[in-house]
């Protein structure tokens, strides 16, 4: 049987190699910030909740390499450093903020799906821990 679209592979490394930079929360909430502007450092820090600054510094250098975002330094005292999406970032940010939206808008769908799957497999445990909320927390957010 011949491939729907030949020009799709069927080698997943590279889009899970993207999806892994880009999927991640710290990113697609970078992202989202900086789609209203450049933003200082210390501003996407303090918007950004639960953030560590080694985290935060690690995730703009990753996003820098791919290209996603600018890094501009302005020598004064301290040192002022500013970050900004590159049009590769703002053409990034359009389909984040669509699967953002999304997420929001069938989370109450998910979470029954998830406690119908729990009540009738009581003894089962998800294998994303962490990622999936606790069964107490299921049951708070009806």
């Amino acid at each position: 049987m011949k491939p729907v679209n030949p020009e799709i592979h069927h080698d997943c490394r590279p889009v899970g190699e993207i999806l892994n930079q880009i999927g991640g929360k710290w990113t697609v909430l970078i992202i989202n910030l900086l789609s209203d502007g450049p933003m200082r450092f210390s501003e996407i820090r303090r918007m950004i909740g639960g953030i560590s600054q080694k985290v935060l510094t690690a995730t703009l250098r990753d996003l820098e390499m791919d290209g996603f975002v600018t890094r501009t330094v302005t020598p004064s005292i301290p040192p002022r450093v500013d970050y900004e999406l590159t049009e590769l970032g703002y053409d990034l940010q359009r389909p984040l903020k669509l699967l953002g939206k999304w997420a929001v808008d069938n989370r109450p769908k998910v979470l029954e799906a998830r406690e119908r799957y729990f009540a009738e497999h009581p003894d089962a445990m998800p294998q994303r821990k962490g990622r999936v909320a606790p069964r107490q927390l299921l049951v708070a957010a009806e």
